[in-house]
């Protein structure tokens, strides 16, 4: 959820704005709320803040995002100029700044950091071969032909199983490779296009070039061809099939024995979940059809790609040129810096975040934001209880996930142990590397152990939060609740609960209960704990918020994916609800009195909607729409709000107006 703006705005002992009010400031007075809401809350700042060359999408997560970066450099370069002992978080962060910020080094090195894989893809003679590289690649987190990865057995959370998806593509997501739209055809175009100048860096001639992209491009096609779609991805159930490494190979896969292949991985389990077995025997027929030598391009392009920003200019300039300008719009590269800080906090986030949080976030803060969960817990039990389509059996089970849910604020208790991770000053590629190989043996090393569920998936100083239904969780990092220049005593209650409270822990906690967090209970095992009725009562409201957001057309011709989004959607819709009730408990919404003219009503949905403060190009846009689950920032404003009763009131919304909804159409769910 992003997080408020930049812009201070002091706030007398009794609570009144001196100077500019931080709503006010942003918002277009001349757009009626009823016409376009998010205009209205946030037209004034997008009118006045056009996007940078540099940036895809600009807005309130921008900004804060951009002072993050300034903080992280400001460690960064500390670090970098000091001599410290060998393995210590300081020597790893300074060192990693310093070799990346070193153009000339990178520049020499040109292609020499990948030439042992390199050398290795030209030595390929046959499938089996391809699938022996393709195997070596994925500890240095090239991901080629299939997807890979160690986390808790859905159905049974206490246990860590490997898990096998659909993957392999250079392109965001299966629909970019049969979509008809204009915009997306000519993707494809330029995707060929730059496979070849890909080829071409890495030693094939110009003239073979592009027709051997074509060939690349036709072997991804296939995969796509059977991958399955966004919103299929979403049932769980479906998307959980248990078999021993000898069926997956017997069954699915004859060309690749699992049990051989893992094994080199020193890993020897009895089980593996398959998330498409279709996928599987397609990738089957598909290598066994396709010339070993498309399989060396394939692997040459992914390898390179993976890389390229951390090589010389030429590679990440072709790597730019596709990635950032043609698939989302970008005019201009970012600073080196940002883009070194970036990659560092990719690479040894958690070091750099115990740095951080040691001058970022205090014990005050952490408790008044522990504090704003649990008033948001109490909210949602009180939601539950009032619910009329819900049985007593499925409320009573609701109510024990609900008071299992963990909460994680700020930063780990425990943090990783990163002492035989090695980080110098020899490449900056090769700290990737290095970064990439460690994080791979960190997965392997869970595998046969008792589930970590202190571990965190984010760092402290992401910009973001996440619910984890395998540890029915919401992790809440120290970044999401920064508010840069403004002090979290200068914000009433209104704004907080309407962008921290709703936007993000009402948000995480209701994906808990959402149309794929419903399905594992309390303990984060995927089992049925509904009614069949209720059950039925559930998807019949939430496909009223799938045909909601599918009637949204953000660009000609393109509408949101209503069953894509449908999780994001119902966790917009029910964090508004939840922090709506918190906030009615609060002292300010009780004496109802304005501040620089709005009432504490107001101020709250105006709260939540400059959270999502946000305008984007529309080749990022068009990205966005397909293959991201999360809706367009403007209409996770205009969906969730038009079923919220209070809305109306606050803004006085008219039968009519765009943003009116008819009473049979809101979304009724929590």
């Amino acid at each position: 959820m992003p997080l408020l703006t930049l812009f201070a705005v002091c706030l007398s002992s009794l609570g009144q704005p001196q100077g500019t009010d931080v709503l006010r400031s942003h918002m277009d007075m001349s757009v009626d709320p009823g016409v376009d809401f998010f205009e209205y809350a946030n037209g004034g700042w997008l009118r006045t803040h056009p996007i940078p060359a540099s940036e895809s999408s600009y807005g309130i997560s921008t900004v804060v995002e951009d002072d993050l970066d300034l903080e992280l450099r400001a460690i960064a370069e500390v670090e970098g100029r000091g001599r410290h002992p060998r393995g210590s978080d300081e020597q790893k962060v300074g060192d990693f700044w310093a070799v990346a910020m070193d153009e000339k080094k990178a520049e020499a090195l040109g292609l020499r950091p990948l030439q042992p894989m390199l050398d290795r893809i030209g030595r390929i003679a046959s499938t089996q071969d391809a699938l022996s590289v393709a195997f070596d690649l994925y500890p240095v987190g090239v991901g080629a032909f299939f997807d890979f990865g160690i986390s808790q057995d859905e159905k049974k959370s206490d246990r860590m199983a490997v898990h096998l998806e659909q993957g392999g593509l250079g392109l965001p997501d299966r629909d970019y490779y049969f979509n008809p739209e204009a915009g997306v055809a000519k993707i494809r175009a330029e995707y060929v296009g730059h496979l070849g100048r890909v080829l071409v860096q890495s030693g094939v001639s110009p003239a073979l070039a592009s027709a051997r992209a074509a060939e690349v491009m036709a072997f991804e096609t296939a995969l796509a061809s059977s991958s399955r779609k966004m919103e299929d991805l979403r049932d769980p159930l479906r998307n959980y099939n248990r078999m021993t490494p000898s069926e997956v190979t017997h069954r699915l896969t004859p060309s690749i024995s699992w049990s051989r292949r893992l094994a080199n991985w020193s890993l020897h389990p009895s089980f593996v979940v398959v998330g498409q077995p279709e996928f599987l025997s397609r990738l089957e027929t598909v290598l066994r059809k396709t010339p070993v030598a498309v399989l060396r391009d394939y692997l040459r392009c992914h390898l390179i790609s993976g890389y390229a920003p951390y090589l010389s200019k030429a590679l990440d300039d072709e790597n730019f040129r596709f990635y950032h300008q043609e698939l989302t719009g970008q005019k201009e590269r970012k600073p080196r810096w940002k883009r070194v800080i970036n990659s560092e906090d990719e690479a040894i986030g958690f070091v750099l975040g115990r740095i951080f949080v040691r001058q970022r976030f205090s014990a005050a803060t952490k408790k008044r934001y522990n504090d704003l969960v649990e008033a948001i817990r109490s909210a949602y039990s009180a939601r539950i209880d009032r619910l009329e389509w819900m049985s007593a059996a499925t409320k009573a089970k609701a109510h024990s996930k609900l008071s299992a849910i963990t909460k994680k604020v700020g930063y780990p208790d425990k943090w990783k142990d990163y002492s035989t991770l090695a980080i110098g000053r020899s490449s900056y590629c090769e700290n990737m590397i290095s970064a990439a190989r460690w994080e791979f043996a960190d997965e392997l090393r869970k595998l046969g152990k008792p589930v970590d569920r202190t571990e965190w998936d984010m760092t402290p100083q992401t910009y973001n939060a996440y619910y984890n239904s395998s540890n029915n969780e919401i992790v809440l990092p120290a970044a999401v609740f920064l508010v840069p220049g403004v002090k979290d005593a200068d914000l009433d209650d209104a704004v907080i609960y309407g962008y921290a409270a709703a936007g993000t822990i009402g948000h995480e906690m209701t994906h808990g209960f959402d149309d794929q967090g419903r399905q594992f209970d309390a303990k984060g095992n995927l089992a049925d704990w509904w009614t069949k009725d209720d059950a039925a009562n559930f998807k019949k409201r939430a496909d009223v918020m799938v045909q909601e957001f599918n009637a949204f057309e953000p660009l000609p011709g393109m509408h949101i994916n209503g069953a894509a989004s449908l999780g994001e959607n119902i966790a917009d819709y029910g964090g508004v609800l939840l922090g709506l009730d918190a906030f009615k408990k609060t002292e300010q919404y009780k004496k109802g009195e304005p501040i620089a003219g709005l009432n504490p009503l107001q101020r709250y949905f105006l709260g939540y909607a400059m959270g999502w403060m946000d305008q984007t190009r529309p080749e990022s846009l068009r990205r966005q729409l397909l293959s991201d689950e999360h809706s367009p920032s403007k209409w996770r404003v205009l969906g969730p709000l038009s079923n919220v009763p209070e809305f109306y009131e606050a803004f006085g919304i008219k039968p009519g107006q765009p943003m009116w909804r008819p009473e049979g159409q809101r979304v009724h769910i929590w």
